[in-house]
């Protein structure tokens, strides 16, 4: 599914191709949450980077988190890249060079409308802010961490993957 987005002023707008649109994944940590905002979660879709063009690269910052280690006590840089429009803030999409061929554009970014989730994945619950009151599905899945399947995954356990999108 062709996927386009922009930021909110426009200063940004890109295309990507999505094999994984369905807005399913609910990110509580406080990353996505203090970086992307909005209900307390972010959330991310699964794209081929190969596909992704950009107008207005001018005005993209990255933004890469330090990430605390509970055990250690210590902070590590992220090699995750949160792409951000450097004039109103939208956040755009994550780049990982862990997994080069990925892209992850930010729910909230896109313009096309997105196919709506038979049910959801609320991941990272353990980082919830006090004020987030998650709303639970019946068939969906709660994790205090990680997920325990990938995007590509969950759209093809639920048969998604090569249905014809309907926005």
């Amino acid at each position: 599914m062709q996927l386009e987005g922009s930021c909110h002023c426009g200063a940004v707008r890109f295309s990507v191709e999505s094999a994984h649109p369905y807005p399913f994944n609910l990110c509580y940590c406080s990353i996505c949450r203090k970086t992307a905002g909005g209900g307390g979660f972010a959330i991310n879709l699964g794209a081929d980077y190969s596909t992704l063009e950009v107008q207005g690269k001018d005005a993209i910052g990255v933004y890469s988190a330090a990430i605390a280690d509970e055990e250690s006590g210590t902070e590590r840089q992220s090699l995750a890249q949160r792409n951000f429009c450097r004039v109103c803030a939208s956040a755009l999409w994550v780049w990982d060079p862990r997994w080069p061929a990925l892209v992850h554009p930010f729910a909230s970014a896109i313009d096309t409308q997105l196919p709506v989730p038979p049910e959801h994945t609320h991941l990272m619950t353990a980082s919830r802010a006090s004020w987030v009151e998650p709303h639970m599905g019946n068939h969906d899945k709660v994790f205090d961490r990680y997920p325990d399947e990938s995007i590509a995954q969950w759209h093809r356990r639920l048969g998604l993957e090569d249905r014809p999108q309907q926005g």
